[in-house]
């Protein structure tokens, strides 16, 4: 088994897990809300499929593409009520078999954080998305609770420390990517932010039993908690320099109106 697809079946198994669970959850409810209002012809997901982020979307053609490992690990689908597409594509995440601007939604859930080239995923993603097309993006805030003990935990296996002090919370193979950094990569290739969000306060606890404890802190989470949520939520739209609509070529020409001989008078001669 290589290296990818053990990653692959170290996300899945996290995603099993209670806080994985609340965070699907959350997460469920960002993506069913932003891509039911999207229009067009052809959205792709790439990648995680034990979240159906399509679902509540309309457009006629919708696929779900994962990269070969995940493939190769028989990692399962959402197959919850009104799931999404299932499985329609086997393929790299930087080298998408589709035309350039031929899809007018694109979803990454934790896609790019798990990419061993996340910019040359992002320049796929600028290539295939039509003018005004949506990219949404969904990844762990390195700075958040669940960041900062994973942060810890790495050190203190980095010192020598073994025991829970070591435990990494979330999967190891994530290399986190601050929400700033991320936006400061999709100005360079022209898309505009134009709506994030973040959730997921509650603090890093593997028991069910002292989530539900924590449950409260999600309601006061958005309104002045310190610190940002475990997970963070972005949707940008790309851009065109210089490109917009254009109106028909012609000029409808009034009926029954015919232009009106004007008499000139003679110019008055000069007095020499």
């Amino acid at each position: 088994m290589n290296d990818r697809s053990a990653s692959g079946q170290e996300l899945a198994a996290w995603f099993a897990t209670p806080p994985g669970r609340y965070l699907l959850d959350w997460e469920r409810e960002q993506f069913d809300r932003v891509v039911a209002d999207r229009f067009g012809y052809h959205a792709l997901q790439l990648g995680l499929p034990e979240l159906a982020t399509l679902r509540a979307n309309r457009m006629p053609h919708r696929w779900l593409a994962l990269p070969e490992s995940a493939e190769a690990s028989g990692l399962a689908t959402d197959s919850g009520p009104g799931a999404g597409p299932a499985v329609a594509l086997v393929t790299h995440a930087a080298a998408l078999p589709f035309p350039a601007g031929s899809l007018d939604l694109l979803v990454l859930p934790h896609t790019l954080e798990f990419s061993a080239d996340p910019h040359a995923v992002l320049r796929e993603v600028e290539r295939v998305l039509v003018p005004e097309g949506r990219v949404v993006i969904s990844g762990f805030h390195p700075l958040s609770l669940w960041g900062w003990r994973q942060w810890r935990a790495r050190w203190a296996a980095r010192l020598g420390f073994r025991g829970e002090a070591a435990q990494l919370f979330l999967p190891e193979a994530g290399d986190f990517i601050a929400p700033w950094r991320l936006r400061d990569w999709l100005h360079l290739l022209s898309f505009e932010p134009e709506f994030q969000t973040q959730g997921c306060w509650r603090p890093a606890v593997h028991s069910e039993t002292w989530l539900q404890r924590w449950a409260w802190i999600d309601r006061i989470g958005p309104h002045g908690w310190p610190l940002p949520g475990a997970v963070y939520f972005l949707v940008a739209v790309k851009r065109v320099r210089g490109m917009h609509l254009l109106g028909p070529a012609w000029k409808p020409r009034r009926a029954g109106i015919k232009p009106v001989a004007v008499a000139q008078k003679h110019p008055l001669s000069k007095n020499r």
